[in-house]
């Protein structure tokens, strides 16, 4: 007795369902950027209701060397674990960080060991490290690789931004542990 064709393709099609599921799981997934605290990199202008879709990705980022600052990562809320932000990275672990306004309450403040300092592009709608600090490395969950949507916007380099577009990159104001 011979197996349908259409049963055979059914269950030859079931079986890639693991992998697939495994491959946007661990390695890369496409996420949909939502919010204006790091417009005008993803999101920008008014004048459309779409919402970027990225590109992340997901594996070996618990290393302290496997991000640098500049990166766009996404990461679970330190204050509801239910929530993944996306924000650049602004300082890594040993960096001295000299936050941007009020309420952190230190001019300046120490990045402690597998940690990051992230900032949303758009400070003014940003809910970043500036309010609640440093973040443990172990919270993230990928780093962004480029914009798959809108088609229009599709491979922009994600990398530029942040304190880099509004001072240079030579006037950031962080400091290396090397420089210190």
């Amino acid at each position: 007795m011979s197996i349908p064709s259409g049963i055979k393709t059914t269950l030859l099609t079931l079986t890639w369902f693991p992998v697939l599921y495994s491959f946007s799981s661990h390695v890369f997934s496409p996420y949909q950027i939502s919010g204006f605290s790091m417009t005008p990199t993803f999101n920008p202008g008014t004048e459309t209701t779409t919402k970027d879709i990225v590109l992340v990705r997901k594996y070996n980022l618990k290393k302290p060397e496997s991000l640098k600052r500049g990166d766009v990562i996404l990461f679970r809320s330190p204050s509801d674990p239910e929530k993944v932000l996306t924000k650049r990275v602004v300082g890594l672990q040993g960096d001295t960080v000299k936050p941007k306004h009020p309420p952190y309450p230190k001019d300046e403040t120490r990045v402690p060991r597998n940690h990051l300092w992230v900032e949303g592009d758009n400070s003014f709608h940003s809910v970043d490290s500036n309010n609640f600090g440093s973040i443990s490395q172990g919270l993230v969950v990928g780093k962004v690789v480029t914009v798959i949507w809108p088609l229009s916007r599709f491979g922009t380099d994600v990398s530029k931004g942040g304190r880099d577009a509004r001072k240079g990159y030579g006037d950031i104001p962080v400091k290396s542990i090397g420089d210190i």
